[in-house]
Protein backbone atom coordinates (compact mmCIF):
# COMPACT_ATOMS: atom_id res chain seq x y z
CA UNK A 1 0.00 0.00 0.00
CA UNK A 2 1.38 3.41 -0.97
CA UNK A 3 1.94 6.15 1.68
CA UNK A 4 -1.10 8.08 0.42
CA UNK A 5 -3.36 5.08 0.75
CA UNK A 6 -1.84 4.35 4.17
CA UNK A 7 -2.76 7.81 5.47
CA UNK A 8 -6.32 7.37 4.18
CA UNK A 9 -6.60 4.05 6.00
CA UNK A 10 -5.31 5.65 9.20
CA UNK A 11 -7.87 8.46 9.06
CA UNK A 12 -10.59 5.88 8.40
CA UNK A 13 -9.53 3.88 11.44
CA UNK A 14 -9.60 7.02 13.57
CA UNK A 15 -13.17 7.70 12.42
CA UNK A 16 -14.18 4.10 13.21
CA UNK A 17 -12.58 4.39 16.65
CA UNK A 18 -14.39 7.69 17.32
CA UNK A 19 -17.66 6.01 16.31
CA UNK A 20 -16.89 3.10 18.64
CA UNK A 21 -16.34 5.39 21.65
CA UNK A 22 -19.45 7.43 20.82
CA UNK A 23 -21.60 4.30 20.52
CA UNK A 24 -20.42 3.08 23.92
CA UNK A 25 -21.33 6.36 25.60
CA UNK A 26 -24.70 6.67 23.84
CA UNK A 27 -25.62 3.05 24.53
CA UNK A 28 -25.05 3.55 28.26
CA UNK A 29 -27.03 6.80 28.33
CA UNK A 30 -29.95 5.40 26.29
CA UNK A 31 -30.13 2.16 28.28
CA UNK A 32 -30.20 3.96 31.63
CA UNK A 33 -32.67 6.56 30.36
CA UNK A 34 -34.89 3.88 28.83
CA UNK A 35 -35.07 1.88 32.05
CA UNK A 36 -35.55 4.93 34.29
CA UNK A 37 -37.97 6.62 31.88
CA UNK A 38 -40.08 3.50 31.11
CA UNK A 39 -39.36 3.68 27.37
CA UNK A 40 -38.79 0.45 25.46
CA UNK A 41 -38.23 2.42 22.26
CA UNK A 42 -35.23 4.02 23.98
CA UNK A 43 -34.08 0.63 25.27
CA UNK A 44 -34.39 -0.75 21.72
CA UNK A 45 -32.33 2.19 20.53
CA UNK A 46 -29.71 1.28 23.13
CA UNK A 47 -29.68 -2.33 21.92
CA UNK A 48 -29.08 -1.08 18.38
CA UNK A 49 -26.19 1.02 19.70
CA UNK A 50 -24.76 -2.04 21.45
CA UNK A 51 -24.80 -3.82 18.10
CA UNK A 52 -23.11 -0.75 16.64
CA UNK A 53 -20.35 -1.08 19.25
CA UNK A 54 -19.54 -4.58 18.06
CA UNK A 55 -19.95 -3.40 14.47
CA UNK A 56 -17.56 -0.49 14.86
CA UNK A 57 -15.07 -2.91 16.39
CA UNK A 58 -15.39 -5.14 13.32
CA UNK A 59 -14.98 -2.16 11.00
CA UNK A 60 -11.89 -0.93 12.84
CA UNK A 61 -10.42 -4.43 12.74
CA UNK A 62 -11.16 -4.79 9.03
CA UNK A 63 -9.48 -1.46 8.27
CA UNK A 64 -6.50 -2.41 10.43
CA UNK A 65 -6.02 -5.76 8.68
CA UNK A 66 -6.52 -4.30 5.20
CA UNK A 67 -3.68 -1.86 5.85
CA UNK A 68 -1.17 -4.70 6.22
CA UNK A 69 1.34 -4.95 3.37
CA UNK A 70 1.18 -7.83 0.91
CA UNK A 71 3.03 -11.00 1.90
CA UNK A 72 4.28 -14.15 0.17
CA UNK A 73 1.07 -16.00 1.03
CA UNK A 74 -1.13 -12.97 0.29
CA UNK A 75 0.50 -11.26 -2.70
CA UNK A 76 -2.72 -9.33 -3.42
CA UNK A 77 -2.74 -7.83 0.05
CA UNK A 78 -5.48 -7.92 2.68
CA UNK A 79 -7.97 -5.48 1.14
CA UNK A 80 -10.81 -8.03 1.27
CA UNK A 81 -10.82 -7.67 5.06
CA UNK A 82 -12.80 -4.43 4.59
CA UNK A 83 -15.85 -5.85 2.75
CA UNK A 84 -15.71 -8.97 4.92
CA UNK A 85 -16.00 -6.80 8.05
CA UNK A 86 -18.79 -4.76 6.44
CA UNK A 87 -20.73 -7.94 5.60
CA UNK A 88 -20.33 -9.29 9.14
CA UNK A 89 -21.58 -6.01 10.61
CA UNK A 90 -24.61 -5.91 8.29
CA UNK A 91 -25.57 -9.43 9.37
CA UNK A 92 -25.13 -8.47 13.03
CA UNK A 93 -27.41 -5.46 12.63
CA UNK A 94 -30.05 -7.65 10.94
CA UNK A 95 -30.03 -10.01 13.94
CA UNK A 96 -30.33 -7.04 16.29
CA UNK A 97 -33.40 -5.87 14.34
CA UNK A 98 -35.04 -9.27 14.76
CA UNK A 99 -34.37 -9.22 18.50
CA UNK A 100 -35.82 -5.72 18.88
CA UNK A 101 -38.96 -6.71 16.92
CA UNK A 102 -39.58 -9.74 19.13
CA UNK A 103 -39.19 -7.74 22.33
CA UNK A 104 -41.32 -4.85 20.99
CA UNK A 105 -44.22 -7.24 20.31
CA UNK A 106 -43.89 -8.62 23.83
CA UNK A 107 -43.99 -5.09 25.26
CA UNK A 108 -47.06 -4.18 23.18
CA UNK A 109 -49.12 -6.93 24.79
CA UNK A 110 -47.75 -6.16 28.28
CA UNK A 111 -49.28 -3.11 30.09
CA UNK A 112 -46.72 -0.59 31.32
CA UNK A 113 -46.24 3.07 32.22
CA UNK A 114 -46.08 5.99 29.81
CA UNK A 115 -42.44 7.04 29.14
CA UNK A 116 -41.07 10.08 31.00
CA UNK A 117 -41.06 13.38 29.09
CA UNK A 118 -37.34 13.95 29.59
CA UNK A 119 -36.50 10.92 27.45
CA UNK A 120 -37.30 13.14 24.46
CA UNK A 121 -34.34 15.39 25.31
CA UNK A 122 -32.03 12.35 25.30
CA UNK A 123 -33.29 11.38 21.85
CA UNK A 124 -32.70 14.87 20.44
CA UNK A 125 -29.06 14.69 21.54
CA UNK A 126 -28.72 11.20 20.04
CA UNK A 127 -30.18 12.24 16.67
CA UNK A 128 -27.89 15.26 16.36
CA UNK A 129 -24.80 13.23 17.33
CA UNK A 130 -25.58 10.31 15.04
CA UNK A 131 -26.48 12.45 12.03
CA UNK A 132 -23.22 14.37 12.47
CA UNK A 133 -21.23 11.11 12.53
CA UNK A 134 -23.11 9.91 9.44
CA UNK A 135 -22.27 13.01 7.41
CA UNK A 136 -18.61 12.91 8.42
CA UNK A 137 -18.44 9.19 7.64
CA UNK A 138 -20.02 9.50 4.20
CA UNK A 139 -17.52 12.21 3.19
CA UNK A 140 -14.65 10.09 4.52
CA UNK A 141 -15.91 6.93 2.76
CA UNK A 142 -16.26 8.73 -0.58
CA UNK A 143 -12.79 10.26 -0.27
CA UNK A 144 -11.21 6.89 0.60
CA UNK A 145 -13.45 4.64 -1.53
CA UNK A 146 -14.01 2.43 1.52
CA UNK A 147 -16.97 0.01 1.57
CA UNK A 148 -16.45 -0.72 5.27
CA UNK A 149 -16.45 2.95 6.20
CA UNK A 150 -19.62 3.56 4.16
CA UNK A 151 -21.31 0.72 6.05
CA UNK A 152 -20.25 2.21 9.38
CA UNK A 153 -21.51 5.65 8.33
CA UNK A 154 -24.95 4.35 7.34
CA UNK A 155 -25.07 2.58 10.69
CA UNK A 156 -25.11 5.99 12.30
CA UNK A 157 -27.90 7.14 9.96
CA UNK A 158 -29.95 4.05 10.87
CA UNK A 159 -29.46 4.82 14.55
CA UNK A 160 -30.60 8.41 13.96
CA UNK A 161 -33.73 7.15 12.18
CA UNK A 162 -34.60 4.73 14.99
CA UNK A 163 -34.14 7.56 17.48
CA UNK A 164 -36.54 9.75 15.48
CA UNK A 165 -39.06 6.88 15.49
CA UNK A 166 -38.64 6.57 19.24
CA UNK A 167 -39.16 10.33 19.63
CA UNK A 168 -42.43 10.16 17.69
CA UNK A 169 -43.66 7.13 19.64
CA UNK A 170 -42.87 8.66 23.03
CA UNK A 171 -44.48 11.95 21.97
CA UNK A 172 -47.70 10.16 21.02
CA UNK A 173 -47.71 8.28 24.33
CA UNK A 174 -47.18 11.52 26.28
CA UNK A 175 -49.93 13.33 24.34
CA UNK A 176 -52.27 10.43 25.09
CA UNK A 177 -51.38 10.62 28.77
CA UNK A 178 -52.04 14.36 28.80
CA UNK A 179 -55.42 14.04 27.03
CA UNK A 180 -56.81 10.98 28.80
CA UNK A 181 -54.94 10.93 32.11
CA UNK A 182 -54.23 7.21 31.60
CA UNK A 183 -51.52 5.00 30.11
CA UNK A 184 -53.79 3.83 27.31
CA UNK A 185 -51.47 5.27 24.64
CA UNK A 186 -48.29 3.96 26.24
CA UNK A 187 -47.89 1.16 23.63
CA UNK A 188 -47.18 3.86 21.00
CA UNK A 189 -43.65 3.78 22.36
CA UNK A 190 -43.45 0.04 21.63
CA UNK A 191 -44.96 0.40 18.17
CA UNK A 192 -42.19 2.93 17.49
CA UNK A 193 -39.64 0.31 18.52
CA UNK A 194 -41.30 -2.21 16.19
CA UNK A 195 -41.18 0.29 13.33
CA UNK A 196 -37.53 1.00 14.13
CA UNK A 197 -36.73 -2.72 13.97
CA UNK A 198 -38.16 -2.88 10.44
CA UNK A 199 -35.96 0.05 9.41
CA UNK A 200 -32.94 -1.61 10.99
CA UNK A 201 -33.48 -4.92 9.16
CA UNK A 202 -34.18 -3.23 5.80
CA UNK A 203 -31.06 -1.09 6.19
CA UNK A 204 -28.99 -4.18 7.09
CA UNK A 205 -30.13 -5.99 3.94
CA UNK A 206 -29.27 -2.96 1.82
CA UNK A 207 -25.84 -2.68 3.41
CA UNK A 208 -25.07 -6.32 2.61
CA UNK A 209 -25.09 -5.70 -1.15
CA UNK A 210 -21.89 -3.60 -1.70
CA UNK A 211 -19.55 -5.86 0.34
CA UNK A 212 -21.03 -8.98 -1.26
CA UNK A 213 -20.38 -7.55 -4.71
CA UNK A 214 -16.83 -6.63 -3.76
CA UNK A 215 -16.12 -10.07 -2.27
CA UNK A 216 -17.43 -11.68 -5.47
CA UNK A 217 -15.13 -9.43 -7.59
CA UNK A 218 -17.92 -7.64 -9.40
CA UNK A 219 -16.63 -5.74 -12.41
CA UNK A 220 -16.12 -2.00 -11.89
CA UNK A 221 -17.10 -0.74 -15.35
CA UNK A 222 -16.16 2.89 -14.70
CA UNK A 223 -12.60 2.14 -13.53
CA UNK A 224 -12.12 -0.47 -16.27
CA UNK A 225 -13.17 1.96 -19.00
CA UNK A 226 -11.04 4.79 -17.62
CA UNK A 227 -8.02 2.45 -17.52
CA UNK A 228 -8.72 1.32 -21.09
CA UNK A 229 -8.84 4.89 -22.38
CA UNK A 230 -5.59 5.79 -20.62
CA UNK A 231 -3.82 2.69 -21.96
CA UNK A 232 -5.06 3.34 -25.50
CA UNK A 233 -3.16 6.63 -25.62
CA UNK A 234 0.23 5.10 -24.78
CA UNK A 235 2.60 5.11 -27.82
CA UNK A 236 3.02 1.61 -29.25
CA UNK A 237 -0.47 0.45 -28.23
CA UNK A 238 -2.65 -0.55 -31.18
CA UNK A 239 -5.79 -1.57 -29.31
CA UNK A 240 -6.92 -2.36 -25.77
CA UNK A 241 -9.46 -5.11 -25.21
CA UNK A 242 -10.95 -6.99 -22.27
CA UNK A 243 -10.23 -4.41 -19.62
CA UNK A 244 -11.38 -5.71 -16.23
CA UNK A 245 -11.28 -4.05 -12.80
CA UNK A 246 -11.96 -5.52 -9.38
CA UNK A 247 -11.94 -3.79 -6.01
CA UNK A 248 -10.04 -4.94 -2.95
CA UNK A 249 -10.40 -2.61 0.02
CA UNK A 250 -9.86 0.94 -1.26
CA UNK A 251 -7.73 -0.16 -4.22
CA UNK A 252 -8.40 -1.67 -7.66
CA UNK A 253 -6.64 -4.39 -9.64
CA UNK A 254 -6.76 -4.13 -13.43
CA UNK A 255 -6.47 -6.91 -16.05
CA UNK A 256 -6.35 -6.02 -19.74
CA UNK A 257 -5.42 -7.37 -23.17
CA UNK A 258 -3.22 -4.94 -25.08
CA UNK A 259 -2.62 -5.31 -28.83
CA UNK A 260 0.80 -4.28 -30.16
CA UNK A 261 2.61 -4.55 -33.49
CA UNK A 262 3.28 -8.25 -34.09
CA UNK A 263 6.74 -7.43 -35.45
CA UNK A 264 7.76 -5.71 -32.20
CA UNK A 265 10.55 -7.40 -30.23
CA UNK A 266 9.85 -8.93 -26.83
CA UNK A 267 12.02 -6.27 -25.20
CA UNK A 268 10.12 -3.42 -26.88
CA UNK A 269 6.69 -4.88 -26.12
CA UNK A 270 7.78 -5.32 -22.51
CA UNK A 271 8.77 -1.65 -22.41
CA UNK A 272 5.39 -0.58 -23.82
CA UNK A 273 3.57 -2.81 -21.34
CA UNK A 274 5.39 -1.10 -18.47
CA UNK A 275 4.53 2.28 -19.96
CA UNK A 276 0.86 1.25 -20.01
CA UNK A 277 1.02 0.13 -16.39
CA UNK A 278 2.70 3.35 -15.27
CA UNK A 279 0.24 5.50 -17.22
CA UNK A 280 -2.79 3.76 -15.69
CA UNK A 281 -1.44 3.95 -12.15
CA UNK A 282 -0.54 7.61 -12.61
CA UNK A 283 -3.92 8.49 -14.07
CA UNK A 284 -5.82 6.41 -11.50
CA UNK A 285 -4.08 6.66 -8.10
CA UNK A 286 -6.50 4.15 -6.56
CA UNK A 287 -5.23 1.39 -8.90
CA UNK A 288 -2.82 -0.93 -7.07
CA UNK A 289 -1.57 -2.97 -10.03
CA UNK A 290 -2.17 -3.67 -13.72
CA UNK A 291 -1.76 -7.13 -15.25
CA UNK A 292 -1.23 -6.89 -19.01
CA UNK A 293 -1.63 -9.68 -21.55
CA UNK A 294 0.05 -8.77 -24.86
CA UNK A 295 -1.65 -9.68 -28.15
CA UNK A 296 0.10 -9.46 -31.55
CA UNK A 297 -1.52 -7.19 -34.13
CA UNK A 298 -0.89 -7.85 -37.85
CA UNK A 299 0.14 -4.25 -38.35
CA UNK A 300 0.00 -0.88 -36.67
CA UNK A 301 -3.74 -0.84 -37.43
CA UNK A 302 -6.30 -2.46 -35.14
CA UNK A 303 -7.06 -6.10 -36.00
Amino acid sequence: MTPGHGSKNLSSRRYALAGLVTNILLAIVKLLAGVAGHSYALIADAIESLADIVGSGFIWGGLFISARPASDQHPYGYGKAEPLAALAVSFLVFLAGIGIAIEAIREIITPHHTPAWWTLAILVIVVITKETLFRIGVRRARADGSTALATDAFHHRADAITSVAAFIGISIALIGRWRTGTDAWAPADDFAALFASAIIMANAIRLMTPPLRELLDQQSDTIAEEARQIASKVPGVVLVQKSFARKSGILYWIDMHVWMDGQMSVRDSHTVAHAVKDAVRTGLPNVRDVLIHIEPAASSSPP
